[in-house]
């Protein structure tokens, strides 16, 4: 009965996806019809005759999947998809609130967020006690000024430079 409930219930992945592929990979997981999501944000790009605003994936090489046991090898068979990110030898699970916490945080437009994969030293957990991000949980990893502050979320393997006032952030307890 356990086993049952396991291969129906949808837990958030993450796959690599083939370079500047992500946009080609999430219309062909729509077609599958199974769900999915790629954080999107816009930039403005210079060309050397014109600038323009493009929409480019937040995380480069990455999209999330939100599927049960059985559509694992659906996932794996879709052109462009190279392997799902492991974690101790399985397909990492990503709990829904930092999927949540990503749609929210791209809604925000005052903030520019940047992703980087540089591996700083671990540091204090911090949480954003008000304003548009109000609930976003993760390890401050460096302070850059009074309002710009790198944040890592473990479970994706990446780190976001976001900026947020001072008087919105608050440490966490030791151990949450």
């Amino acid at each position: 009965m356990e086993t049952k409930n396991i291969n129906h219930q949808k837990q958030w992945h993450v796959v690599y996806t083939r370079s500047r592929a992500e946009k080609k990979i999430q219309q062909e997981l729509n077609f599958k019809n199974i769900e999915n999501f790629l954080p999107i944000q816009k930039k403005l790009r210079q060309w050397k005759d014109r600038k323009k605003w493009v929409e480019m994936p937040l995380i480069s090489g990455y999209c999330f999947v939100n599927i049960t046991y059985k559509e694992h090898d659906l996932v794996l068979q879709t052109s462009n998809v190279v392997s799902y990110v492991r974690f101790e030898g399985k397909a990492a699970t990503i709990p829904e609130s930092q999927i949540d916490y990503l749609k929210q945080m791209l809604k925000q437009y005052d903030f520019e967020v940047e992703v980087t994969a540089e591996n700083f030293a671990p540091g204090k957990r911090v949480e954003i006690v008000s304003g548009p991000l109000i609930g976003l949980r993760g390890e401050l990893i460096e302070a850059r000024g009074k309002n710009k502050f790198i944040i890592r979320f473990s479970q994706i393997n990446s780190i976001f430079s976001v900026e947020v006032p001072a008087n919105q952030l608050s440490l966490l307890p030791e151990g949450t």
